[in-house]
């Protein structure tokens, strides 16, 4: 048995867990809260929840280890194997999960336009981690590793191709980690090989993708040159005329480009719409006496639903949408509203099966042309898959 962590920075929080591989048991989940609240949550096998504030003096990753060896998940740091991360980006410079080297890491900072919102985030983990655990093997792992397969006709921009050579402007995707883990889990919900479906999932959270999956692979996905585009999220606006853009430039709506960039990433979306909150379920239930917040949802499920049926028309059907993220595992109603709209591709939900409280569930009826699986994502065990791959082959 090895102990493999696994670390996955935010801008606003950080996720960490410990396993025991190749069993895959969880032996502690650790939340770290960036906010005023500044507070750290430990969950242990038992379910046993642990909540306390902590000191900005300490480092995440620093407070994980203490807290890991508090309460006896380890008795010396040195136990652990390899540590995983989370990477956004990695652009066409990385392609697979990979081992940090002091000459990757350089390549790594030089994308950090790519991501400017996550990667610095993630890089930060990266060097918090190598600092505490300096001999102990470290591994990139990366979010738009997953949609490197895109065939070109999908990951190239109508520009002029000199910008892909010179610049390599192109579709880069996120969210890979946690579609290519619930893609798996599909497999194993449906009992068929994943090389073998077409499956279109839907990673709703903060941040939102839909992703067109064929025989085991990314086929199109909506996120683009950065995770700013695509779906409506939380705060980003998603897709957008440049023209609009160039509009209010002129018009003095901005004062530059980073001021419009930071409309875009932190004041757009659900908050911009909504004018009430980023946070879904708050929005919700303004919705019925709030019409900007109903708005805000018509919206949120509108560019989801134009995703799908574009999908579905590029893979000739699917097999099952799968719903996974914060909102797409948790939230019926959202989940409801979108299953409303396919009906016309013959797709049809059961609203009692929807309302199951299971981990992993199927709501469609028997006749419907495809599956509707909930399925919860869980990109700290795929991180740790991957670690736990590379170290076992050196």
């Amino acid at each position: 048995m090895k102990k493999v962590l696994s670390i996955n920075s935010g801008s606003s929080s950080l996720k960490i867990s410990l396993f025991a591989m190749p069993t895959e048991h969880r032996l502690a989940k650790i939340m770290v809260d960036y906010s005023d609240d500044q507070l750290v949550t430990l969950t242990l096998p038992n379910h046993e929840l642990v909540a306390q504030h902590y000191s900005k003096e300490i480092t995440p990753v620093e407070l994980a280890l203490k807290l890991l060896q508090k309460y006896q998940i380890i008795t010396d740091p040195q136990e652990i194997a390899a540590i995983g991360h989370r990477i956004v980006s990695g652009g066409e410079l990385f392609q697979h999960s990979t081992e940090i080297t002091p000459e990757m890491m350089q390549k790594l900072e030089s994308i950090n336009e790519l991501a400017p919102l996550h990667n610095p985030a993630n890089i930060a983990g990266i060097l918090d981690a190598q600092q505490l655990l300096p001999e102990c093997p470290q591994i990139a792992v990366f979010d738009t590793s997953f949609h490197t397969d895109l065939p070109p006709e999908n990951f190239l921009y109508a520009l002029p191709l000199e910008y892909y050579r010179k610049y390599k402007v192109r579709k880069y995707g996120a969210h890979g980690t946690s579609h290519r883990f619930v893609a798996q889990q599909a497999a194993k919900m449906l009992k068929l090989p994943l090389n073998e479906l077409k499956l279109i999932t839907l990673h709703l959270g903060s941040g939102a993708s839909v992703t067109a999956i064929k025989d085991g692979k990314s086929y199109d996905t909506s996120m683009g040159f950065s995770p700013l585009t695509g779906l409506m999220m939380s705060t980003r606006s998603g897709d957008i005329d440049p023209s609009a853009l160039v509009y209010l430039l002129k018009h003095h709506a901005f004062s530059n480009m980073d001021e419009c960039m930071r409309i875009l990433n932190q004041h757009s979306g659900l908050l911009g719409v909504s004018e009430v909150s980023r946070d879904m379920r708050k929005i919700e239930r303004e919705a019925t006496s709030n019409p900007q917040a109903a708005l805000a949802i018509k919206m949120f499920v509108k560019r989801i639903c134009d995703y799908i049926g574009s999908y579905w028309l590029e893979l000739g059907g699917a097999d099952a949408l799968v719903f996974t993220g914060g909102i797409g595992e948790n939230d019926n109603h959202l989940r409801e509203l979108i299953s409303e709209h396919l009906n016309c591709l013959g797709i049809k939900f059961q609203s009692v099966q929807n309302q199951s409280h299971s981990q992993s569930f199927d709501f469609a009826t028997r006749d419907s042309q495809a599956r509707l699986l909930v399925i919860p994502t869980d990109e700290e065990l795929m991180i740790a898959r991957d670690a736990y791959e590379l170290i076992s082959v050196e």
